[in-house]
């Protein structure tokens, strides 16, 4: 039976010119997850991340953090959905738009009405990358992973983690989208979603730990 550890990138840069850049508090909340594996274990034998720069950056604080060899693999399945694209085909939608830089609270709201449209939609609603698609894509990447020497640590970002956590505790047939969205909301930063691997498949062990963290470095975004 193999053990996959799904790490959600640091904070990045909300609001910045470039999102895709760890914010310093990112920085340290890698640092911080490595220093814990390091003393609780279980040290990765194989790593994995996205080919988003918030990824890399993420595993090199947690390398740093634990002084494991920053050595990886890059998968780009383990990519985020573009949120860009679906709050920009929402809006074409609807005509409903919002700028980034309002208050945050109100973006979130805005985020989650255009996401949950984008969840619930079928391939004729024109979005560049469907909905079924992504989750499609998820599957693939904890396949590949799976396959990897165990445990495998992964640095993947939270629309991801939560598609496979609501796949994998979603009944055959049922809707994952809402689940999607309940989860996809509460995932904190470096946070560890361990799935375990064997026989009859993949399964959900934990969601969403962050014990590591002191409460002035969980942060949402």
């Amino acid at each position: 039976m193999g053990v996959l550890l799904l790490v959600r990138h640091g904070q990045a840069s909300f609001g910045a010119d470039d999102y895709d850049v760890l914010s310093q508090t990112g920085w340290e909340q890698g640092r911080t997850l490595g220093r814990w594996l390091a003393e609780h274990g279980p040290a990765p034998a194989s790593v994995v991340h996205g080919g988003m720069r918030r990824h890399r950056e993420t595993w090199e604080a947690i390398a740093e953090g634990a002084g494991l060899d920053p050595a990886s693999g890059i998968d780009h399945d383990w990519a985020e959905f573009d949120h860009l694209a679906v709050l920009a085909r929402h809006a074409e939608l609807t005509g409903v738009t919002m700028a980034h830089d309002v208050d945050r609270r109100a973006f979130q709201e805005h985020f989650e009405v255009s996401t949950g449209h984008w969840a619930a939609a079928d391939e004729s609603a024109g979005y560049p990358e469907p909905y079924d698609a992504f989750i499609a894509r998820a599957r693939r990447a904890l396949e590949a992973a799976a396959a990897q020497p165990g445990p495998a640590l992964v640095v993947t970002s939270g629309g991801v983690i939560a598609a496979l956590a609501a796949a994998l505790v979603v009944p055959e047939g049922g809707e994952i989208g809402p689940v999607w969205a309940r989860f996809n909301t509460v995932i904190a930063n470096t946070s560890l979603t361990r799935v375990i691997v064997g026989s009859t498949g993949a399964r959900l062990l934990t969601f969403n730990e962050h014990p590591h963290l002191p409460r002035d470095l969980v942060t949402y975004r």
